[in-house]
């Protein structure tokens, strides 16, 4: 695979694989985390909820002794438990403590920084309009740090009904894993509604999510199809697929895996673009192209849009235990 500009589109088949996607730093500390618990104090380690949102991901540490469950009150106590890197609200650690849970605790430091931000408008007595979807166990975990304060906005829709205290004392959050383009349609909608409405001290959205989606946006603008490996409970992958099809890809689909590819979405296709959500292993992209591959897609160009470097360490708990 090269590293170059895509070429004008010509006759020839050929593939365009935006760079960077795949694994964020957050869902490379969640699933290390895992991975270094079940070698430190050996299987089961018990996992709330699914440590990122893909099948195989989940699947592959299943097998190595990972059980996932859907609340803390289904671990034994006295058990290991490692929180997701969607995080939890306060009132899941204290459910974990009633039951003497080791925790482990792999929320992305990105998403605890909105639980943070979460916290102090909630102190000053604010009400917060967090923006996400309904039912994310992102949104679950973040209005539980305020839930008397955090009113949620879910997309353009929300934005007519959502009712505040005081119009003059409102500020904005928001998930970490959604389109940049409807968000800030959605925050400027909302200041036309609240003129006074304040803005995070940082952008919510993070930056893996917005980096993924401008590399989208440059292979779709030259791809008539554009494929994104991903599951379908992972929000900032379907996200992906649609940010293709608004930048200029005639067709996006999201699938987990080579075996979800139909060869006849290729019929007519001369430049496919592929990418992957963030919680998304490599060697399932890997499938992907080989599969292309024998369809007669063998020319591969990876178009890099952004450099990342960044790096989480490893949760503090599981630190202390490994340098024991």
């Amino acid at each position: 695979m090269t590293s170059q500009t895509p070429a004008t589109i010509t006759d020839r088949r050929r593939v365009l694989v935006a760079k960077p996607r795949g694994y964020c730093a957050g869902v490379d500390r969640a699933v290390e985390a895992v991975e270094r618990a079940l070698a430190q104090y050996g299987a089961p380690i018990y996992v709330r909820k699914q440590i990122v949102h893909n099948t195989f991901v989940v699947k592959t540490l299943e097998e190595r002794g990972a059980i996932f469950v859907d609340e803390t009150e289904e671990v034994p106590e006295g058990a290991i438990v490692v929180f997701s890197a969607h995080g939890v609200s306060p009132a899941v650690h204290q459910e974990a403590a009633q039951r003497s849970l080791k925790t482990i605790d792999a929320t992305c430091p990105l998403v605890t920084k909105v639980h943070n931000e979460a916290k102090r408008f909630a102190a000053q007595d604010y009400d917060i309009l967090l923006i996400g979807h309904e039912g994310h166990e992102e949104v679950e975990g973040t209005a539980g740090e305020a839930p008397d304060h955090v009113r949620l906005v879910d997309g353009l829709e929300g934005v007519e009904t959502v009712e505040v205290r005081d119009p003059s004392k409102v500020v904005w959050l928001s998930q970490t894993t959604l389109s940049v383009d409807e968000t800030t349609e959605t925050v400027t909608r909302l200041k036309n509604r609240f003129p006074d409405l304040i803005d995070p001290p940082s952008d919510d959205i993070c930056y893996a999510t917005s980096n993924r989606q401008t590399a989208v946006k440059e292979i779709a603008a030259e791809a008539q199809l554009v494929i994104v490996v991903g599951s379908s409970n992972s929000s900032n992958s379907k996200r992906l697929v649609e940010v293709a099809l608004d930048y200029g890809a005639d067709a996006s689909y999201l699938v987990d895996d080579a075996t979800f590819v139909d060869p006849a979405w290729l019929d007519g296709v001369t430049t496919v673009g592929v990418t992957s959500g963030a919680s998304v292993p490599e060697i399932l992209v890997e499938g992907v192209l080989a599969k292309l591959a024998a369809h007669g897609f063998g020319d591969v160009e990876e178009v890099e849009s952004v450099t990342e470097k960044m790096r989480f360490a490893l949760p503090h708990e599981l630190r202390k235990d490994l340098r024991a």
